[in-house]
């Protein structure tokens, strides 16, 4: 199917995007917790949500979703229609709920066969080694994802595979709402070998006193305003040690946490 068909379903309105409304999907999913999308969202999707913030763009764009469509009329208000352009992610919105959204658009494809998911790219052929680093500061929601979205680009741009490009995007992402939520700032380093991509998020914060159990999902630490945008489910960790072949965090409690990756090649 594609993404007209499902604006056709909810009688959607094009925010962001029109060139790409004949893009072919294979899913579509429907939440307001961010750190779920990223954790169980499949690519080539298009997200019903309502969190209408550039939050739920840039997280559709870390899962490489191809589309978000905003329920109960809802538009963006702080530059995530301009993402949603220079990423090519349609971005819609629609007067009906979640419920009815989802009920319409079943309705819909009812006998459609399913268009099975696109062929990934191939991995890239020729040795690069690169470094790159980041700075994230915390408590600034307004560049959060810029990081992420920077890493994701650079990986894109010399050919790494999409599935792993993915992950990456999926881990840094995390890694970096959890230095705009719990900590000062953090510096960032990117490598690249020919066997595997290391990220290193080194913060200053107040640290994990139990690194185990913030191991373990659903455990949050997160305030009701983080909650509110769609973040602080107690995600986090548990999406980077899913995403990442190897992972390792170290903390000092009231200086900071340092969190290592790698994804092999």
């Amino acid at each position: 199917m594609t993404i007209e068909t499902i604006r056709s379903a909810l009688g959607a309105t094009v925010l962001a995007g029109m060139e790409h409304l004949q893009t072919n999907i294979s899913h579509v999913y429907a939440s307001d917790l961010m750190s779920d999308v990223l954790a169980y969202g499949k690519s080539n999707s298009v997200l019903l949500t309502g969190l209408a913030s550039q939050q739920a763009v840039i997280s559709a764009h870390m899962a490489e979703f191809r589309g978000v469509v905003l329920v109960r009329g809802k538009t963006m208000q702080d530059g995530a229609e301009e993402f949603a352009r220079e990423h090519h992610i349609v971005l819609l919105t629609t007067g009906l709920d979640m419920y009815e959204a989802c009920v319409m658009i079943g309705e819909k494809l009812h006998g459609i066969a399913r268009v099975p998911d696109r062929e990934h790219d191939k991995p890239v052929q020729e040795t690069i080694v690169l470094n790159n680093q980041f700075s994230i500061e915390g408590s600034d929601f307004s560049k959060a994802g810029l990081v992420s979205t920077e890493v994701k680009s650079i990986l894109k741009k010399i050919g790494i595979d999409t599935a792993i490009v993915r992950r990456v995007a999926i881990s840094m992402f995390e890694s970096e709402m959890n230095v705009i939520m719990h900590a000062k700032r953090a510096k960032v380093d990117l490598s690249l070998t020919p066997q595997y991509i290391e990220l290193i998020i080194d913060d200053e914060g107040k640290g994990i006193p139990d690194i185990e159990l913030a191991m373990q999902e659903g455990y949050t630490t997160s305030t009701e305003e983080q909650r509110a945008m769609g973040f602080g489910s107690g995600m986090g960790l548990p999406n980077i040690k899913r995403n990442s072949d190897e992972l390792d965090v170290s903390s000092d409690v009231g200086r900071g946490t340092l969190v290592r990756m790698r994804f092999f090649i």
